[in-house]
């Protein structure tokens, strides 16, 4: 996906007709903070996944990684990182994954 996780929403929002009032309430949300999350001002709060998933039959592991990946890109756009630094990470998760670890102090709310 090229667009961002909220352009996306409101992509599957357009494309099965719904308004921002009705796929609000099928979230959990109201029209004005759906609004804010398809406009990028606000993020989708990762508990709603497993719903916008069920609303659109989408699976859920491909709506996790592009959620993740766009955390991911905020901090790193926020930081000015270099791209080396997703070659370093990607090595890093690779070698986490082989020791077993499972936790990062790492907090990408910033």
């Amino acid at each position: 996906m090229k667009e961002t996780f909220g352009g996306y929403i409101r992509s599957l929002r357009n494309t099965k007709g719904y308004t921002l009032t009705q796929l609000g309430a099928m979230l959990g949300l109201d029209s004005g903070a759906l609004s804010k999350i398809e406009t990028d001002k606000k993020v989708l709060d990762e508990d709603k996944l497993p719903k916008l998933c069920e609303i659109f039959k989408l699976d859920i592991n491909q709506v996790e990684d592009e959620y993740y990946s766009e955390m991911i890109a905020d901090v790193l756009f926020k930081k000015r990182c270099s791209d080396n630094v997703l070659i370093l990470a990607s090595n890093k998760v690779k070698y986490k994954r082989s020791k077993g670890v499972m936790q990062s102090n790492l907090n990408f709310q910033s």
